[in-house]
């Protein structure tokens, strides 16, 4: 069985979180492209963390695209902590559910965001469409792989590089950034919900020339397929992508979870988290604790951040981009079916 489908199986195993005789169980509900390090770091945490009366911890996890994680802890996921893609997901479960309190930004380090990442391409091998930067993605004849902004944080971080590229690009004519954006939706050949479906879409189903990706992803991928079937690509800009990480005191404090729950989360932040967080493609906040060998496969790479006045922080993003009949609605639209 895939690794990556050993923490979705766990979680439907524990059905419920709390206490189990000698064994505390947290959920976490995380976004795709995360199962290779919390199934590391999982390991590591519950290997020697014991409650104050001695008991052990185990991690079920849940993975899915990280708008859709938000709505089933909205909905009733039992999830203690959420380790999700973009801010705004998490504030969604705060102001819908009050699961989560409004200032969850502010009760961990670095804005609640334990590691970043960026967005890169991952093409066929020798690069048949000469794939070079965003401007290539809007070619005539270019077949491009990215998930759904609608349900997928990872789409919309990609979604907000590309529109960085074009406004420095246009000198922030935003009709033109427009079309620039939309010119690379109308390539697209399918948007998938989440960043794993789309990988799986590209790698496996063998559709499309190029894939819009989590860094991290591009590099599992490099790895799990064959020597040279495909090749990275970093743009000219990207985006500095901060996942954040909350705990939800909704839930947790239900299954008498809450420190532990906490505990869990600022693990990230201690030098054996930031190296299992390096060792598994994501950029550490603390580059001193991970292994050198690890921080030379992060490649320098000018990025734009989502608190830049470009976008004015993920509330005001998500509202002109992403809300209904926002931008994004406006620049794509499906294609009708025959």
């Amino acid at each position: 069985m895939h690794r990556r489908m050993i923490g979705a199986l766990v979680a439907l195993a524990l059905g419920a979180c709390g206490a189990s005789g000698n064994e505390v169980q947290l959920l976490n509900a995380s976004f795709d492209p995360t199962g290779d390090l919390y199934e590391e770091f999982n390991a590591a945490f519950s290997a020697n963390y014991r409650t104050p009366d001695g008991r052990r911890v185990s991690i079920g996890m849940s993975h899915a695209g990280s708008g859709k994680q938000s709505r089933s802890v909205i909905d009733g996921l039992p999830a203690d902590v959420v380790t999700l893609a973009l801010e705004n997901d998490i504030d969604q479960i705060a102001r819908r559910s009050g699961k989560i309190p409004e200032n969850w930004r502010t009760l961990l380090p670095a804005n609640s965001s334990p590691y970043t990442s960026t967005i890169v391409f991952l093409v066929r091998a020798g690069n048949p469409k000469a794939i070079r930067d965003w401007n290539d993605l809007t070619r005539t004849g270019v077949s491009v792989v990215t998930p759904n902004p609608k349900t997928s944080g990872g789409a919309r971080w990609n979604y907000l590089a590309a529109w960085a590229y074009a406004d420095r690009r246009f000198g922030g004519d935003e009709a033109r950034t427009a079309e620039f954006v939309g010119a690379i939706y109308r390539n697209a050949a399918k948007l998938d919900s989440g960043a794993r479906g789309s990988t799986t879409t590209f790698s496996k189903q063998g559709t499309g020339d190029v894939l819009i990706t989590w860094e991290n992803e591009a590099y599992h991928l490099l790895i799990e397929s064959s020597p040279g079937e495909f090749e990275l690509v970093y743009p000219s800009l990207s985006i500095k992508a901060e996942p954040p990480v909350a705990v939800v005191p909704g839930n947790a404090d239900r299954h008498n979870a809450r420190k532990i729950a906490e505990d869990y989360l600022l693990h990230l932040y201690s030098p054996e988290g930031q190296r299992i967080i390096a060792k598994n493609y994501f950029r550490p906040n603390d580059p001193a604790a991970a292994d050198p060998e690890d921080l030379k496969r992060f490649r320098p790479v000018e990025m734009v951040a989502i608190d830049d006045p470009l976008f004015g922080g993920w509330t005001a993003a998500q509202n002109k981009h992403f809300d209904a009949n926002g931008l994004f609605d406006q620049i794509y639209q499906p294609a009708k079916q025959p």
